[in-house]
């Protein structure tokens, strides 16, 4: 059921959150048929986008259980599962593959930071235990280590391991691993960050996973479509719009969390879902959310509420 290569856009989703111990289940709806709308192909649950490491483990199963049953195979579903435990990644694995999922996504464990031959023995002990195929998720801004582009190689060798998603914002790391993957057709390599979406494309990338596209999927999958037809100029124009939603509402607080408010409390002011962020995070203060809210109106959204 899952494309060899995945291409296309995933979005990684957002949380909708009514508290620390419950979902926004209308805003998850709600959600998920937005997303799906832009024609999307897949969706990413249970990333960093999606707050996974401040959710509860009933959380994440039932987030899991809840978005398949809706996607009903529109999309692949793709399943976070990184953790620092093994067995918590395989029990979650476990309810992703009950629930329809088609594969699983890990980032290294992070907190002992492992050596490279480690993560070739972690991630191919993980790959041949897992029950869904696995994509591997370089994100050393939070993990501590990079997944070095031979490491990669190395493990693509894995029957069981589907591609790579590359949250590094390193343009050299991620064409050094397409480069090396250039016999594998059927190894899906993801670029993280929105802002290279056009460009790794361009280049011979097969797509993103694209925070944004919590807000305007339409935007990304037209950006995509662009740069697998290779119209450089419409790319460039899409790839600007793109550059200004994230100059518009990511950079609106002060510290790490200001993406994730900012996607937020967009979905929040355009009726979506809420904006409850889980601890020890919390959500825009009044201030902010005025800034937002206006931004948002320059960008031509739709806000229905204050």
């Amino acid at each position: 059921m899952l494309p060899k290569p995945l291409r296309g856009v995933i979005p990684p989703m957002v949380t909708p959150l009514l508290d620390n111990r419950t979902l926004d289940l209308k805003g998850l709806e709600r959600l998920v048929e937005h997303i799906l709308d832009g024609k999307v192909h897949g969706l990413f649950l249970l990333g960093t986008t999606g707050e996974a490491p401040n959710l509860s483990y009933d959380l994440r199963h039932e987030l899991v259980r809840r978005v398949c049953k809706q996607v009903k195979g529109r999309v692949p579903v793709l399943v976070g599962i990184t953790d620092t435990v093994f067995t918590e990644s395989m029990r979650l694995a476990e309810s992703a593959v009950r629930a329809g999922a088609e594969a699983v996504v890990a980032a290294p464990p992070y907190y002992f930071t492992p050596g490279q031959p480690e993560l070739v023995e972690y991630y191919t002990h993980l790959a041949s235990s897992l029950p869904l195929p696995l994509f591997l998720y370089n994100m050393p801004s939070h993990t501590k280590v990079m997944i070095d582009p031979y490491t990669v190689r190395t493990l693509a060798e894995n029957d069981n391991i589907a591609g790579l998603k590359d949250s590094s914002a390193n343009i050299v790391y991620f064409n050094t691993v397409r480069h090396l993957l250039r016999d594998r057709v059927d190894f899906s390599v993801l670029m993280g960050p929105e802002e290279a979406l056009g460009e790794v494309v361009l280049m011979g990338g097969h797509g993103g996973v694209c925070g944004g596209a919590n807000l305007f999927p339409a935007l990304f999958v037209e950006t995509y479509d662009a740069a697998v037809a290779g119209d450089t100029a419409r790319v460039r124009a899409l790839q600007e719009r793109i550059m200004k939603v994230g100059g518009a509402l990511y950079g609106v607080g002060r510290h790490v969390s200001s993406f994730l408010k900012g996607v937020k409390c967009s979905l929040d002011l355009m009726g979506i879902c809420g904006d409850f962020m889980a601890e020890p995070f919390s959500r825009f203060r009044e201030e902010e959310r005025s800034i937002i809210r206006s931004r948002l109106l320059a960008l031509g959204a739709n806000v229905v509420k204050e």
